[in-house]
């Protein structure tokens, strides 16, 4: 898969959910659009739900990465949003958190298909869990 998450951030208070954030990265040979792609949760052992769609989505060129946000920018009430050098910010504006605790299965796809999968590990340095050979 060319776009792969690099980092899962949960945040420390459910309510803050702009402290809840994904470094997405590009690592493929071409620019990739994630407009129209599916945001799906599920929880270890489950279906997993559809909670949106990308909406007007953002390209990301070879090599770039971006912070994916769950909040809304504007809401004070849900914390700070994270901000990086050299970095993009894309909010998703959810009314509430993904990470559902350990074990929770971030995908976006596109027509059932992944695009982009990973699985929350708090105890893993950068919060991914690592994927099986």
């Amino acid at each position: 898969m060319a776009l792969v998450f690099e980092e899962i951030h949960a945040s420390p208070d459910a309510k803050r959910i702009n402290e809840e954030y994904f470094v997405l990265a590009n690592n493929g040979g071409t620019p990739v659009s994630t407009a129209g792609l599916s945001v799906l949760v599920s929880r270890p052992g489950k279906r997993g739900s559809v909670l949106g769609q990308i909406d007007p989505g953002f390209l990301l060129q070879p090599g770039e990465k971006i912070l994916v946000v769950s909040g809304v920018p504007g809401r004070k009430s849900q914390g700070e949003p994270p901000a990086r050098e050299g970095m993009r910010v894309y909010h998703l504006f959810l009314r509430d958190g993904l990470l559902r605790g350990d074990g929770t299965t971030i995908r976006f796809a596109l027509n059932q298909m992944d695009v982009a999968k990973a699985v929350y590990d708090k105890t893993a340095p950068k919060g991914v869990a690592p994927t099986p050979p």
